[in-house]
């Protein structure tokens, strides 16, 4: 299991760079468009911030601090900062899934995200999914930046 997710986190964070890379400018990835409520760049460090937190501080005990306010309220990141982060959220993640055992698995999480008890499993399935969902809004918001 965790070597699965392991391989899918980082085949998104992978894409994720490379939808980064592909906005013409780094102003387009601060943009929004009609009822695009955050751009980019936001949703790059919402992303990078949800699993540095769930994944690398809740269970792996780093020393990661969320500031989710700040996810939606910086701007103007440079590109090449942004990189960094999703590498250095890649590289976090190879080192912590592979060392959660079957127990961490099938344990309950430690905090109750969604409102009611799941397994590390379950919510890791669930961090999967969600950054999925925003790496496709990124990847939609960049199409329609080159129309």
């Amino acid at each position: 299991m965790t070597s699965n997710l392991t391989k899918l986190f980082g085949r998104n964070l992978e894409q994720l760079s490379a939808e980064l890379e592909a906005y013409a400018t780094e102003t387009a990835l601060w943009t929004l468009m009609g009822d695009i409520k955050n751009s980019p760049g936001t949703l790059t460090l919402h992303i990078v911030g949800s699993l540095n937190h769930f994944i690398g501080a809740t269970l792996s005990h780093s020393d990661y601090v969320r500031d989710r306010d700040a996810e939606f309220s910086r701007q103007d990141v440079p590109r090449e900062e942004l990189l960094e982060m999703v590498e250095d959220t890649r590289l976090m993640l190879e080192r912590v899934l592979p060392d959660l055992d079957k127990n961490t698995l099938e344990g309950l999480y430690p905090q109750e995200v969604l409102g009611y008890p799941m397994t590390t499993q379950y919510f890791l399935i669930h961090l999967f999914g969600h950054l999925s969902y925003h790496l496709g809004q990124i990847n939609y918001h960049r199409r329609l930046m080159a129309v």
